[in-house]
């Protein structure tokens, strides 16, 4: 896959827009195993993942980087202090299940993204993320290839995974991508929380435990989630209505965050 780095970019910055109002089924098989409150619940998901989105979408660009040549790049103090509290990439040969390969697929992804902005080595991680999907061997990813923006990539890779009833599948990723992004933040919470004024903490927060109530829901109907539910259900602390508030959470959080982390990725 020669652009399989997008999948990176679509979930490191959140960014689930793609999703949208698009409910449309394009198979039969699909549309007829799904209840109405199933696809209301989807559809609340998606909603609250947009919105998400966006709000993050708007951040304030953060004070440890800086813009060259139209890319963002940690400034030179920051990229001194390494990072240790990234996933390792032999973590990778741990996940046995499809639903497990799939979130380690994007958490490593995130991963990676954050050792690149640190000038750290990748190569392990690329072995690994090359390996996890040919093992997955989803023909979603195959979409994504030709698209060149981020909106295209994302947008591209819902529809696609929605169209070859992978859906399921995209909310693990879209798990495991948020869970792993929340525990980088509370490992660095003075630097990554620097890009928040109090109405995108209250808004974020508010989106979070909207979506973490509907995945909740959803596991009623698809037993795969139960277990990412399950595993999210600690992080309905997160409900802040500044800034400091939200320091204050991520902080207190620290441990089940890291236990949500666990629990995704074995």
């Amino acid at each position: 896959m020669k652009k399989l780095s997008m999948l990176a970019v679509a979930f490191t910055a959140i960014v689930f827009a793609s999703c949208g109002n698009k409910t449309a089924q394009t198979t039969a098989t699909a549309d007829s195993v799904k209840s109405f409150e199933q696809e209301q619940i989807e559809a609340s998901i998606k909603m609250n993942l947009d919105s998400l989105a966006s709000v993050l979408g708007n951040l304030k660009q953060l004070p440890v980087t800086k813009n060259e040549e139209g890319k963002i790049v940690l400034s030179k103090e920051e990229k001194q202090v390494k990072p240790d509290f990234l996933l390792d990439p032999a973590v990778a040969e741990n996940a046995a299940t499809l639903a497990e390969k799939y979130r380690t697929l994007a958490a490593l992804q995130v991963d990676k993204q954050i050792a690149l902005l640190y000038e750290l080595a990748t190569d392990d991680y690329d072995k690994a993320i090359t390996k996890l999907a040919a093992d997955i061997n989803d023909p979603s990813f195959k979409a994504i290839e030709d698209e060149g923006s981020l909106y295209e990539a994302t947008e591209t890779l819902y529809n696609a995974m929605n169209a070859n009833s992978r859906i399921n599948y995209f909310w693990q990723m879209a798990a495991s991508s948020l869970v792993e992004q929340l525990y980088i933040t509370s490992q660095k919470t003075d630097t990554f929380i620097a890009s928040f004024d109090d109405d995108a903490a209250a808004n974020a927060t508010y989106r979070i435990v909207l979506l973490l109530d509907a995945i909740n829901r959803l596991s009623e109907f698809d037993p795969e989630i139960a277990a990412v539910a399950t595993a999210l259900k600690p992080l309905d602390v997160l409900n802040a209505t500044t800034v400091a508030e939200f320091k204050d959470q991520l902080t207190t959080a620290n441990e089940q965050i890291k236990q949500a982390r666990a629990a995704l990725i074995k």
